[in-house]
């Protein structure tokens, strides 16, 4: 079941001098050969077994970056509402020790937030030396939601000026410049998009609904984005395009079936020679169009 780290560099990464087109990464992708053909509760067990022989190689890689003290490792998580960010950090990451990791959800901008630069507010989140950092959600939202809906700058408070291809290209290279700066001073940068299909989303929010367990995490503000759907798409194949940096390269991850889009997570944990550490020291077509 498991891919050579070649192999997986090649399907899921995004590189600095290709043009990405999301509609080429598949969302239901599962793997190859006899992986296609595996009933969905045998590619959950198969992934689930992968997920344990790993946990114990993550615990040990967060203990040499502890000990180093000189590197720390940031996730970033972007996706579409019910993509499984929430999952992805439940399963993927349940061999880390808690004291040496935060996960940050970036919400509606305070009065504070707002009298600051674009970036601020995620750089008083970033992880110290020896520590990991995850961004459910960051400040790629910046190019993101605010395109999407761009009424948002106007509550920015931004001096007077044309919204146009220019501004955004102005932001992408902000978000470029910080990562190159993070990573010249030791900070390693991991991103991840789930992708997921608009079917896959719709059968999740149904599903939401459908399963009272699940109704806390259904809100009506899901169906209005759902709605924006291919401008969403259009701003993250952009976004993708703009920030996937030799330093800080992206990573599209088929997220329609969720224990490969786990496993994928997990195959992309960082390697120890990359911190610097040496080996021993509306509802059914009304509800939800």
């Amino acid at each position: 079941m498991a891919l050579k780290y070649k192999d997986i560099e090649h399907l899921f990464c995004v590189r600095s001098n290709r043009r990405v087109r999301l509609k080429d990464h598949k969302p239901g992708w599962k793997g190859d050969g006899y992986l296609r053909d595996l009933a969905k509760d045998d590619l959950k067990t198969g992934a689930q077994e992968y997920l344990q022989q790993n946990l114990d190689a993550l615990a040990d890689a967060q203990e040499r970056l502890y000990a180093s003290g000189r590197h720390s490792l940031l996730i970033v998580l972007q996706a579409m509402d019910t993509a499984g960010k929430d999952g992805i950090i439940k399963h993927v990451m349940s061999g880390i020790n808690p004291q040496g990791c935060q996960v940050f959800g970036f919400k509606r901008p305070s009065d504070e937030d707002l009298a600051h630069n674009f970036l601020w507010r995620y750089t008083k989140c970033l992880p110290e030396r020896g520590h990991i950092g995850i961004f459910n959600r960051s400040y790629y939202e910046e190019v993101l939601v605010v395109r999407v809906h761009d009424e948002i700058l106007e509550r920015q408070r931004l001096p007077p000026g044309k919204r146009n291809g220019a501004f955004w290209d102005a932001r992408y290279d902000d978000i470029n410049q910080l990562e190159r700066h993070l990573t010249r001073n030791g900070t390693v940068i991991l991103k991840f998009f789930l992708h997921i299909s608009k079917g896959e989303q719709k059968k999740r929010l149904l599903d939401r609904l459908d399963d009272p367990s699940k109704h806390w995490k259904f809100s009506i503000a899901d169906l209005a984005e759902r709605a924006c759907w291919k401008s969403y798409q259009e701003a993250f194949e952009e976004m993708l395009n703009h920030t996937s940096t030799k330093w800080a390269p992206w990573w599209v991850i088929p997220a329609d079936n969720q224990w490969v889009s786990r496993k994928r997570g997990d195959d992309r944990r960082p390697e120890q020679d990359a911190l610097g550490l040496e080996s021993r020291g509306g509802i059914d077509g009304e509800r939800v169009g």
